[in-house]
């Protein structure tokens, strides 16, 4: 039997450096989006989050950034416990009062002008939304420019929304307002940051 103590393990083992380590790769990944990332998951939530999910939540989120779980995480009470623990979460109610969102079902997500967008004089007031992807591989190939990319960049992300790019051109036109994107598979992740824009063509 699962006692409180089991449910609530799995957190980072040396927080100061693991959050440290963990915040350095994700500022990486952002500083160049489109480019996948590895990096080593040094925290274990209970499933349905995936572990590198639950050590970039552990980085990010504390108590003054309410984060807004979609269906398949939020109905399990033991990762509720878990990250109210070990990151002071805030739950929002609704994807627009959220800082960060955690994803487990991308396809399924509400649409990205559903979450806090910030406003023009107040851009950083919108949401960063973490998610949980099948793979780099499979998807629909899709190629950024922008700030931080030399040329273009190209990954094929396999369990994004079908109409993704249109989503992703609307959230891009809204700039400096909207969302930015942190998609995790497996050991690695790579940002989308609202600045990165789609090719010409890729829909």
């Amino acid at each position: 039997m699962q006692t409180e103590a089991n449910t609530l393990d799995g957190g980072f083992a040396q927080p100061v450096f693991d959050a440290q380590a963990t915040f350095r790769a994700i500022m990486d990944a952002m500083a160049r989006p489109a480019t996948i990332t590895p990096v080593f998951p040094r925290a274990v939530p209970p499933a349905p989050l995936q572990p590198l999910t639950g050590a970039v939540a552990c980085t990010l989120i504390d108590a003054d950034t309410p984060v807004w779980l979609d269906p398949a995480l939020g109905g399990s009470e033991a990762l509720r416990a878990w990250l109210a623990f070990h990151t002071n979460a805030r739950f929002a109610d609704a994807p627009a009062g959220t800082a960060f969102a955690l994803v487990a079902n991308p396809a399924a997500m509400p649409p990205l002008d559903h979450f806090a967008q910030g406003t023009q004089e107040y851009p950083d007031r919108s949401a960063t939304l973490v998610l949980q992807i099948e793979s780099f591989e499979g998807g629909v190939p899709l190629t950024f420019h922008g700030p931080g990319i030399e040329g273009t960049a190209s990954i094929a992300p396999f369990g994004l929304p079908s109409d993704f790019a249109d989503q992703w051109n609307e959230n891009i036109s809204r700039f400096p307002r909207g969302v930015d994107l942190i998609l995790i598979a497996g050991e690695a992740i790579a940002c989308l940051p609202r600045s990165a824009r789609l090719v010409e063509g890729e829909d």
